[in-house]
């Protein structure tokens, strides 16, 4: 649309042109004045209107085409909705422009105090948004970002190695391992000031020294890098917990809540090299295998091994019984080119006769509990599962192992020992100790600070 007079005006009436001939802004004004002249009386006269301003200058958009022409006429009015209806529907009387036989038909008349609302508002809302978005920093949000800053500042070095640290390290009895600097400030951001990073797979000798010290909890990352950077930490370091981000998350990037969950969960670093069948040799370790076609194998040979041990203690029970000969050896065929003689076939009897009773010299008495619990043992193998049982021997939960902690805190009513295909920490005796379980029976003992009391672990090594 052209533009109008910079009068305060009201309102604005469309109506659009056809003529049958090439026509031009100059003829249609024209038209317009000359053939509404004296149609309304003086009082609605298009001229005497124009010049007190109470309607704006008309203004004409024009194209001609094949002969023909078409356009847009606008007239802006300042008169009240009465006169301005009355206004537009003269134009509609028009019939000729110039030398062309012509026709105006009105589209609508637009109040142009609603359009200018609507731009207000539109306007007003761009302009709200502009100052919320301002106002963002400040109080809570501004707050958190002071806390932050400081706590940023704070990261330091540490040892010979200069490691990216927080500055409680030095003083506090437990540290978290964590991968790089960005993790250090990440913990800073969530208030937690003892966390030490090492800063790629070479472990620094600083914090080799730190983890024989100090409670040491390896704190990585959810993918590859992490998984890699913990094993490297096995073997040069004595880690206790090992805590891990999500899947395929970093460290870096959780939030307060996911950092504060993730080292709430962390585990005993013996339990967790279980769980992932990591064996520890030494100082080094190795992976166990574990394929799900092996499975079925490995389930066999236990069962044989348990059948080939039961036969062997029942076979030399009574203490007195020895492996004799009479003397009666059947000769080999001579074909196989055996010359032994007699005498050496009996003494060779003898000293296997011997070993066997030195088998069983070094078997171990069981009690009937101590063999229910190793058969348990035994069925359980690389499951990784758990059995809790009352006073009378009787299953009454059975859990993954990882769960079974959960499972006591919650649910220990009749509990009076636990068998589970794992390692027996800390945490796992705590929890038994103040739900008055009296019996722990695991794969092996992890690392055990303080023993509670009226408690009875049995291990592999024990009952075997």
């Amino acid at each position: 649309m052209n533009s109008i007079d910079p009068t305060t005006i009201k309102y604005m009436v469309k109506a659009k042109l056809s003529a049958d001939g090439i026509i031009e802004k100059p003829d249609v004004v024209g038209a317009i004045f000359g053939q509404t002249e004296g149609l309304l009386g003086d009082e609605l006269d298009l001229r005497d209107l124009q010049k007190s301003g109470r309607i704006g200058r008309i203004e004409v958009d024009v194209t001609s085409k094949n002969g023909k022409s078409e356009g847009i006429v606008y007239v802006s009015s300042s008169l009240d909705q009465v006169e301005t209806a009355i206004l537009a529907s003269a134009l509609e009387t028009i019939d000729r422009v110039g030398p062309c036989k012509a026709g105006l038909k009105v589209l609508g008349i637009e109040d142009i105090r609603i359009t200018k609302r609507q731009q207000v508002i539109e306007r007003a809302k761009e302009l709200l948004n502009d100052l919320i978005k301002q106002s963002k920093g400040k109080s809570a949000d501004l707050t958190d970002s002071i806390r932050q800053s400081i706590q940023v500042e704070e990261i330091t070095t540490y040892g010979k190695d200069h490691c990216p640290a927080g500055p409680n390290v030095k003083d506090s009895e437990s540290i978290i391992v964590v991968e790089g600097r960005s993790d250090v400030l990440n913990l800073l951001k969530a208030g937690i000031k003892n966390a030490i990073a090492v800063e790629g797979t070479n472990i620094p000798e600083t914090v080799q020294e730190l983890s024989k010290e100090k409670v040491t909890t390896a704190f990585v990352d959810g993918d590859r890098g992490g998984e890699l950077i913990l094993r490297e930490l096995f073997q040069v370091a004595e880690i206790d917990f090992v805590a891990r981000a999500p899947r395929a998350h970093e460290v870096e990037e959780l939030s307060m809540k996911q950092l504060t969950k993730c080292l709430h969960n962390k585990i005993p670093s013996d339990q967790y090299m279980e769980m992932n069948g990591i064996v520890s040799y030494g100082n080094g370790f190795e992976d166990e295998v574990r394929k799900n076609d092996e499975k079925p194998h490995r389930e066999r040979e236990l069962r044989e091994r348990k059948s080939c041990f039961n036969e062997i203690v029942d076979k030399y029970e009574k203490k007195d019984e020895e492996i004799e000969t009479d003397g009666t050896v059947e000769e080999p065929p001579k074909e196989f080119g055996n010359e032994r003689s007699v005498e050496d076939t009996i003494t060779e009897k003898k000293k296997v006769g011997k070993r066997k009773k030195d088998v069983v010299r070094q078997t171990k008495i069981l009690s009937p509990e101590q063999q229910t619990y190793r058969d348990m043992l035994l069925d359980m193998a690389s499951t990784h599962n758990a059995k809790v049982l009352n006073a009378d021997g009787d299953v009454i939960h059975e859990v993954a192992v990882k769960n079974l902690v959960d499972l006591l805190k919650e649910n220990s009513e009749g509990a009076a020992t636990i068998v589970f295909d794992g390692v027996i920490s800390q945490r796992v005796l705590d929890v038994s100790s103040s739900k008055n379980i009296s019996v722990v029976v695991g794969t092996r003992k992890g690392n055990i600070t303080k023993m509670p009391a009226g408690i009875t672990i049995w291990t592999k090594e024990d009952l075997y």
